[in-house]
């Protein structure tokens, strides 16, 4: 059974001009654990993980598997298994060529080639040329080719992006199963909802720099459903909230009131007779919770 690493960024920053793509980033990541490397386009993912792999030098700070950088690791693609970007495949060579090169050039017997198909389900599709597979049959030859080594780590950078929900499904099993199996997963998305059905722990970047981590449960803020409610005249709504007992605050996107029922805050409106612009429940949960936290959505 492979054995996971500890990934460790300390205090990791990479500035291009003046620019900071990364700031002061430090964190762990656990073996055992899906964890979701979180934040929006530009948020500085890639660069952090290109880092990692010591595919781009790092202006300050370390980034290492177990105390050791990518680049002293003697056995690298056994220890760990990466893909940052969409894979390239020569159209007109099979997954079984494909594959043969990178375990030639690592030594890697070629009988592992067979297993790592049977891994990510293309058993039948070795021989095929690859100019014929679907997006999502290259998205698993591409986690063949990080699974070659049988390695303890497993870093995707963005594996479900554009997948149909077949593929989703199978992605988030395949992430899951390969934690059970105590490796190391860290899997980059722009999106928690991608991803939210197969982390343990999340870690969120914006503008390059940390502002959450832990695991998902810490991101559940669903405790107290509201109600979003506006008017041409706000001064009488409020008014009407107030008289009813209706805790309230005023946002950019309207009056929060603390009711889950849309019903009784359209019941006091009317009875006060004052006119609705807007009327809808809001439940804060992970999506809300992590657009608040990189700046994006329409949180009040």
């Amino acid at each position: 059974m492979p054995t996971g690493a500890v990934i460790e960024f300390h205090n990791i920053t990479k500035r291009f001009g003046h620019v900071a793509a990364v700031d002061d980033l430090s964190f762990r990541v656990e073996p055992g654990r899906v964890t979701g490397f979180l934040g929006p386009n530009g948020a500085g993912k890639t660069t952090t993980l290109r880092m990692l792999l010591g595919l781009v030098a790092p202006t300050a700070g370390t980034a290492t598997f177990d105390g050791v950088r990518y680049h002293d690791l003697p056995k690298p693609l056994s220890m760990v298994g990466a893909a940052l970007e969409a894979a390239s495949f020569h159209p007109g060579r099979t997954a079984n060529d494909h594959l043969g090169i990178y375990a030639r050039a690592a030594g890697i017997p070629l009988s592992r080639i067979a297993e790592v198909l049977q891994t990510v389900g293309l058993a039948d599709y070795g021989t095929r040329r690859v100019g014929g597979y679907s997006l999502g049959m290259r998205q698993r030859l591409g986690l063949a080719y990080t699974m070659l080594g049988d390695p303890g780590v497993l870093v995707l950078d963005e594996p479900i992006n554009g997948l149909d929900p077949e593929g989703i499904k199978w992605i988030r099993g395949f992430l899951r199963t390969m934690a059970a199996e105590g490796r190391t997963v860290l899997v980059s998305s722009h999106l928690l909802s991608e991803v939210q059905q197969s982390v343990d722990d999340v870690i969120i970047i914006a503008k390059g720099k940390l502002v959450h981590r832990g695991p998902l449960s810490s991101l559940d803020t669903d405790t107290a459903p509201q109600v979003i409610v506006d008017s041409p005249n706000r001064e009488a709504l409020t008014t009407a909230l107030a008289d009813a007992g209706i805790p309230y605050s005023i946002g950019r996107t309207g009056v929060l009131a603390a009711e889950s029922d849309t019903g009784r805050i359209g019941h006091i409106a009317f009875a006060a007779g004052v006119e609705l612009s807007v009327l809808h429940r809001q439940k804060s949960g992970l999506e809300e919770s992590f657009l608040s936290l990189v700046g994006g959505g329409d949180s009040l």
